[in-house]
């Protein structure tokens, strides 16, 4: 299976290369150079690879999370977690923090619903590098003062 795996490579590789040689020119006009078809294959060729690399790194995780009860009790937790903090953050959101007459004037129709959304996303935003810092100091916290 690796063997194929690297022959195929290799053949994409090759594709690729022939194909970037008969890309149009720098002088050729852009409308000409969305519409090459060396452009658009190479185009195709690349998203076919990005989703041959999303499947299989699905598959493998899928196949991981599934093997034991542990793993899938352990991500549960987290999506819970996650799911837990969605909602925090929701709540903490107000959606009256901007005068929308005035997005409105400014040529930015919002609602509160949309403000509030926006809201969430950055008190989410927050709260996790909260959480990723702590995750990071703290165990170093402990060495330090266990040693």
């Amino acid at each position: 299976m690796h063997k194929i795996l690297k022959i195929a490579l290799a053949v994409f590789g090759l594709i690729g290369a022939i194909l970037w040689f008969q890309l149009p020119s720098a002088d050729a006009p852009a409308s000409e150079a969305v519409n090459s078809t060396a452009m658009s294959l190479m185009f195709t060729i690349t998203y076919l690879l990005l989703a041959v690399a999303v499947v299989s790194s699905f598959i493998f995780a899928f196949k991981k999370l599934f093997s034991t009860k542990e793993s899938l009790k352990k991500a549960l937790f987290s999506i819970g977690g996650f799911l837990a903090l969605v909602l925090v953050s929701y709540i903490a959101a107000s959606g009256t923090d901007i005068d929308l007459t005035a997005m409105a004037d400014n040529g930015n129709p919002t609602t509160e619903g949309t403000v509030k959304n926006i809201g969430m996303g950055l008190n989410m935003f927050f709260l996790l590098t909260i959480i990723a810092v702590a995750l990071m100091v703290i165990p170093g916290i402990k060495r330090f003062f266990t040693k």
